[in-house]
């Protein structure tokens, strides 16, 4: 783990350091399957007619047969199956050698050590984790990432162990970004974990990228999958985001209504349906706000006086 950390700390420092993944030298395997095969039975086939001749032609067949299958064992070791979505990292006395992602049967030297490295793209969720956000609230955040190798070199010399490199960078990139922003913006002009999920999954994987460069691994998209307060603040929190939903209700039904009331005070102006002073507007406008801001059902009450009465 202590290398894992070094190696996410020197980011692209160590990468100038590292063997970049080169193309390494083989052959096809059918046709040394097929040399293989052939020198096998040329072996067998020379042991048993040594049998068959004199002292000093037996000797010379014995060392031929020897040789062959010497050769076909040699031919044989050297086959290596390289699967769809895996790669074989060949390494000869402790140095690479090159990489081979070419599927199918293929040959190298025989005496090689041929690493396997997946290539295939991965998930990876991260555990739950409770951190404080950028105004102090517990949270808890988790997060999923989609991953792939892309340089197999680094992947197999870089790091210890990649997979569990790019699960603790994983872990610790979540980490960063859920204290570097506050949970809800509350109306401001701020990026927060809750409200600009876009922008922040993108800046995730930006981070998530220069951590696990070193590795060879690239990371295709991250998304959070759990965002939450802690329990212990949660209904705290929930209250204020009723309050403050009922304040902006509350809001727009006083803009609503106020702008109601000056159509219907326009209307009646324009089209000269009644002539009211300022005093009989006032007690207008306040009937239409009661009747409009009103959360029950107001009653009506009919005036059979005049307007002024």
């Amino acid at each position: 783990m202590a290398s894992n950390v070094e190696a996410a700390q020197g980011g692209g420092q160590l990468q100038a350091r590292q063997v970049a993944e080169r193309p390494a030298r083989h052959m096809p395997g059918m046709v040394m399957l097929v040399l293989a095969l052939a020198l096998l039975a040329g072996g067998i086939v020379s042991l048993w007619e040594a049998t068959k001749h004199t002292q000093d032609t037996t000797v010379a067949l014995v060392w031929l047969g020897i040789i062959l299958i010497g050769l076909g064992v040699l031919a044989w070791l050297g086959l290596t199956q390289v699967a769809p979505g895996r790669a074989r990292v060949i390494q000869l006395f402790g140095r690479y050698r090159g990489t081979i992602r070419e599927t199918g049967l293929q040959w190298v030297n025989p005496f090689t050590r041929r690493i396997v490295v997946s290539t295939r793209i991965r998930n990876q969720e991260s555990a739950q984790a409770k951190v404080n956000d950028a105004d102090g609230n517990p949270i808890e955040i988790a997060a999923v990432v989609v991953w792939q190798v892309r340089d197999t070199a680094h992947a197999t010399y870089a790091v210890d162990n990649y997979r569990q490199f790019v699960a603790i960078q994983t872990e610790t990139a979540v980490r960063h970004i859920a204290s570097s922003y506050p949970y809800d913006n509350r109306g401001a002009d701020v990026l927060s974990l809750r409200d600009n999920a876009d922008e922040i999954t993108q800046r995730l994987s930006e981070e998530l990228m220069n951590r696990v460069k070193p590795a060879g691994v690239h990371i295709i998209e991250s998304r959070l999958t759990r965002l939450s307060y802690a329990p212990e603040i949660a209904q705290a929190m929930l209250r204020q985001q009723q309050a403050n939903a009922v304040v902006g209700a509350r809001q727009r039904i006083v803009e609503g209504a106020v702008g109601m009331v000056q159509l219907a005070l326009q209307r009646l102006q324009d089209e000269g349906v009644v002539e009211l002073d300022e005093e009989r507007k006032a007690a207008m406008v306040s009937n239409l706000l009661v009747v409009l801001c009103s959360e029950q059902a107001t009653q009506q009450v009919v005036n059979t006086g005049s307007l002024y009465q």
